[in-house]
């Protein structure tokens, strides 16, 4: 008879470690990637989540002793970043490219009433339970981002005689939109809060990929026929693109 030895499983990575800087605790996202040959620590802008990557093969414990050598870098990305904005009473949101003073009215209404001051102030007035306003002011912002996105959407798809298999939102946070072979779309919803020529040039540019699934001379020239805002719109993505995460 033959015994063999059976070695122990081994166990999996945490997902999550957690880095101690000057009393302050990080969470770090551990990440193996087959890309990576050394490790390195990333922070996203707009989630705020620092992710440690590391070789497939690598140490863990040499890569928690890595993450936790760097908290005062992880401590001093984190800080330089801008801070969140709540959905409450006396902040303010943009819609529409255009901030909106927030402001909680209570009562039992149940519609969110876009309003201005007579000192010209833009507010959001929004009815019930102040304990339930961030949700109600995101659902209002969702429907009225899938309300300029249909108009969007239809007059470029009749523009250039292509079909769509509907609209799709999401809180995507690498890519604004997408298109599928089959013409589903997906966008973001926080497009609502952009200027509207950024949410008209994300739904030609989806539109287009209808014609040219890729992005070829062929696909920007076409784009470039349907809107005249696609430098215009794409600066704005690249400067200010990220800080729609930052609210809510």
């Amino acid at each position: 008879m033959i015994l063999r030895l059976l070695r122990p499983s081994k166990q999996p990575d945490p997902a999550v470690i957690e880095v101690e800087h000057l009393q302050a605790r990080y969470q770090v996202t551990l990440k193996r990637s087959a890309k990576a040959r050394r490790y390195g620590l990333r922070i996203s802008l707009a989630t705020r989540a620092v992710v440690l990557t590391m070789p497939i093969k690598a140490d863990l414990a040499t890569a928690i002793d890595f993450a936790k050598r760097h908290g005062g870098w992880i401590a001093t990305r984190l800080a330089r970043l801008p801070q969140t904005v709540p959905f409450i009473d006396g902040n303010r949101v943009p819609l529409r490219g255009e901030p909106h003073l927030l402001r909680a009215i209570g009562g039992r209404g149940a519609k969110i009433l876009v309003q201005v001051d007579d000192d010209g102030t833009a507010c959001l007035a929004i009815p019930g339970d102040p304990a339930f306003m961030a949700r109600r002011l995101k659902d209002f912002l969702k429907r009225e981002a899938l309300r300029d996105l249909d108009l969007a959407v239809a007059r470029y798809a009749q523009m250039i005689d292509v079909s769509v298999k509907g609209i799709t939102l999401r809180d995507t946070k690498s890519r604004w939109g997408s298109c599928s072979s089959q013409g589903a779309l997906n966008f973001s919803w926080r497009l609502i809060m952009a200027p509207p020529f950024v949410l008209d040039y994300l739904a030609a540019h989806e539109i287009a990929h209808r014609r040219e699934m890729n992005h070829s001379s062929r696909y920007w020239r076409l784009l470039n026929s349907m809107t005249p805002d696609v430098e215009r719109a794409e600066a704005w993505l690249k400067s200010h693109g990220t800080s729609l995460h930052h609210y809510g």
